[in-house]
């Protein structure tokens, strides 16, 4: 009962959180330069979330989330413009489809481990963008034209049924399954956990809403091309899952929050963000090596403070 009136709570604060959001656009009080900033920060936080449900949750090193995104984003894309069905259709297709695509990466890679499933991941997500560079269906390097069709609304709802999902997942006796694989795979394996199975649902859950924030992107912009998927973008989703703390939901969130700021600010010096982030990782890994929620969650601070309160009292 108690954690139901949890989830509700902070349902019904996301809820007002996106009536404020609505309302200010609505009076144009939010130009067009907030809203893409903060729908960026919805992609980001998808983006941030789905792969800490990967590494943070399972303990799988992935770096080629970026693919799954470019997958989600052009499958999207196509349904919408080639095929003219509804933008919802064309949200789905991209998830399913990037989902697929994590269970053909996931089965045979997630074998391995650390630096190898590392070098794995990342060779997926570039053998993806070259071969969505020489096919001409969609535009090849010069990329595909794409109707604006993403709004504040669609950002916000699918960034909600993320951070629910993934959130009620990592709760679930699967999500402790996939904790205790991170924790000791060789102990979990001897207690008849089926380390395979849960490592793939996570990859495959993960690539799910990788897809999901790649159909927001690509209908966020008027063009997609091939370069908007390439590594730096996997070193950038890492970035907010490393930041934010290996196993923290929270952090996963505050941390694609905060960059997407910085990023928004920084737009018009690339080198000085790179710059940053190298000088926010150096400082994180040597004050900070958890990252800035390491593995507790809000609710953990929380609870923490109140019971240093009834000690007090006492």
């Amino acid at each position: 009962m108690k954690k139901s009136k949890i989830f509700w709570g902070y349902l019904v604060i996301a809820l007002v959180i996106y009536a404020v959001g609505q309302a200010l656009i609505s009076m144009n009080i939010i130009d067009l330069y907030y809203q893409n900033m903060l729908i960026t920060m919805c992609i980001n936080l998808m983006l941030a979330v789905s792969l800490h449900l990967v590494i943070g949750i399972t303990g799988q090193f992935s770096i080629g989330h970026a693919g799954f995104l470019a997958v989600g984003a052009y499958v999207s894309a196509i349904v919408t413009m080639k095929l003219g069905m509804p933008f919802i259709v064309a949200i789905l297709a991209g998830a399913v489809v990037a989902m697929l695509a994590g269970l053909l990466v996931g089965i045979p890679t997630l074998r391995l481990k650390g630096d190898y499933l590392a070098i794995a991941t990342l060779g997926f997500a570039e053998i993806i963008r070259i071969v969505i560079l020489n096919i001409d269906y969609v535009g090849g390097a010069a990329g595909m034209q794409v109707s604006h069709m993403t709004t504040w609304t669609y950002a916000f709802f699918t960034a909600l049924i993320t951070v629910i999902v993934i959130s009620n997942f990592t709760k679930s006796r699967h999500g402790r399954a996939c904790i205790s694989i991170r924790e000791d795979e060789i102990a979990s394996d001897a207690m008849g956990i089926n380390t395979t199975y849960y490592k793939v649902a996570a990859f495959a859950i993960g690539a799910f809403f990788a897809g999901v924030a790649g159909a927001i992107f690509a209908h966020n912009t008027y063009i997609i091309q091939p370069g908007s998927f390439g590594f730096l973008k996997s070193f950038d989703i890492l970035i907010f899952v490393v930041l934010g703390g290996l196993g923290s939901l929270s952090g996963s969130v505050i941390s694609a929050i905060l960059l997407t700021l910085v990023s928004s600010y920084l737009a018009n010096f690339p080198e000085t963000r790179m710059i940053i982030y190298s000088l926010v990782l150096i400082l994180v890994m040597l004050y900070r090596p958890t990252g800035l929620m390491g593995t507790k969650e809000i609710t953990d601070l929380f609870k923490s403070k109140k019971k240093g309160g009834m000690t007090n009292d006492e």
